[in-house]
């Protein structure tokens, strides 16, 4: 496996934390990472209860990949999330919302006591500005993405194009450090599978890899606009094979290929491990 593919996931399923029997039914459903969320969809008089159920909660995890997101650093409830957080396994990631500049990573490290992996929310025009920044931080972050719906309402767009400079600067940063590439924010509406499907092959195409979903049967439609066709599959194994030396070369139907595509044909690879479906899944793309 590649050491992007070890950070890489195609699907994330938000739960809110205050649901118990909603998270329990969340670790049967085959997502990659389960994110167990503390702020947008927990009411107010909710998130006490919410951090006290976490300990509980992850017990039950087994070898479910599990993201708590906290409360942004500059609400009351952030650091008592965070102090609760830092009491769990360390394989418990943060989801941080909200990143405006590397000191709001530092603060989250220091609350935290560790180096316990940071998966930061990019939610705000100056967060958009200070991107690069931001993913260059180095471990413990481990991926930058863009909340799309606070990005939204900050910019007061409605036109879903607005927002593509905004997202090829979160792909942009998060390649440039080094970083797995983005997963995409949640598809708001959980009826329309069609539209969810369309955005979902359109992120691809546009450097993302995987994507959050708010509702169960969004995973499916994700994992399916994710996974490569069998074509792309065999050209990308023909590209490690060919430039397994480091030559150029050319593929039988002409195109030429060279050492810099060997990069993304292993994602096409790790992607499709990834995308099979859960209990099938083996082997690795190197």
């Amino acid at each position: 496996m590649t050491p992007a593919a070890r950070e890489l996931a195609v699907t994330y399923l938000y739960v809110p934390a205050d649901r118990p029997e909603r998270v329990a039914k969340a670790f049967t459903l085959g997502a990659d990472v389960v994110i167990m969320d503390l702020e947008d969809a927990v009411a107010p008089e909710a998130k006490v209860a919410a951090r006290s159920a976490l300990p509980a909660l992850v017990s039950a995890r087994g070898e479910q990949r599990v993201q708590v997101r906290v409360n942004a650093v500059d609400t009351e409830y952030a650091a008592a999330d965070l102090a609760t957080v830092a009491g769990l396994d360390t394989d418990i990631e943060v989801r941080l919302p909200k990143v405006e500049s590397p000191q709001t990573i530092d603060e989250v490290r220091r609350l935290l006591g560790g180096e316990r992996p940071i998966h930061a929310l990019v939610e705000t025009a100056i967060g958009i500005e200070q991107a690069f920044d931001i993913a260059r931080y180095g471990p413990p972050l481990a991926s930058i993405g863009l909340g799309e719906a606070d990005l939204r309402s900050a910019l007061g767009v409605s036109d879903d194009r607005a927002l593509e400079w905004a997202r090829g600067r979160i792909v942009v940063a998060a390649a440039a450090a080094g970083l797995p590439a983005p997963a995409q924010s949640p598809y708001l509406n959980v009826r329309d599978l069609v539209g969810l499907s369309e955005s979902s092959q359109t992120g691809r195409s546009h450097g993302f890899v995987g994507r959050c979903a708010i509702h169960p049967a969004q995973l499916a439609p994700i994992r399916a606009a994710y996974r490569p066709v069998t074509e792309e599959v065999v050209r990308a194994q023909a590209t490690l094979d060919r430039l397994a030396h480091g030559a150029v070369d050319v593929l039988d139907d002409g195109s030429f290929i060279d050492p810099a595509m060997v990069g993304a044909a292993r994602r096409v690879l790790d992607l499709e491990r990834l995308t099979r479906e859960p209990g099938t899944r083996s082997g690795s793309a190197s």
